[in-house]
């Protein structure tokens, strides 16, 4: 934790989760290897990435989709907090998310080379900017963290596009923005 004009500021790392039901995670991934083996592939990738992250260094809490299924659900680590993603669209879902006390990361749980030492990093620039993102080659972000969320962020941005990451960053305004490292998130197979 960073300690900030004598007051204590919580880190939180938030990972966005989906129940790894076949036909309802990674199906595009699905489409080009089977919706089984995609959610496979997507149960094993999360755990994962779970054991990854999981540092003293944040609180680690998953945002669970869908809510009532995903709170109560046995697949994930049970020592974990999780909170519901609720309705609206990514950038609603996200911003609700990033509203907590602190400095606050969220990562997306399809991306392989993310480490805590990545995410360690992503925090650090958030002691010198109002937000953060690790970019993805394909023009999202695999990163999002922000120390204050302006009302408009999030709006207009074109998700599962090319444009996500700068839209995102158009819809900030004046918030000081830094980057880390680039990864790649696996969508389809050409990304495995």
């Amino acid at each position: 934790m960073a300690a900030f004009c004598g007051t204590i500021l919580r880190n939180t790392l938030i990972v966005m989760v989906k129940e790894p039901h076949p036909g309802r995670v990674k199906t595009r991934l699905g489409a080009g290897i089977g919706m089984v083996r995609a959610a496979w592939w997507y149960r094993h990738q999360v755990a994962r990435l779970l054991r990854a992250v999981e540092d003293p260094r944040w609180e680690l809490v998953l945002a669970v989709a869908p809510d009532a299924e995903g709170l109560g659900s046995r697949v994930w680590p049970a020592h974990l907090r999780r909170v519901a993603q609720g309705c609206g669209d990514l950038g609603c879902r996200m911003g609700r998310l990033l509203r907590g006390s602190g400095r606050v990361c969220i990562i997306g749980s399809d991306i392989p080379d993310v480490t805590a030492a990545r995410v360690a990093s992503a925090f650090k620039a958030l002691g010198r900017a109002d937000a953060v993102f690790g970019p993805c080659d394909d023009g999202g972000y695999w990163l999002v963290g922000m120390t204050r969320v302006p009302v408009r962020a999030f709006w207009g941005v074109r998700w599962s596009t090319e444009h996500a990451l700068a839209d995102t960053e158009r819809s900030l305004g004046d918030l000081r923005i830094a980057h880390v490292d680039m990864l790649r998130d696996v969508d389809t197979v050409a990304d495995l």
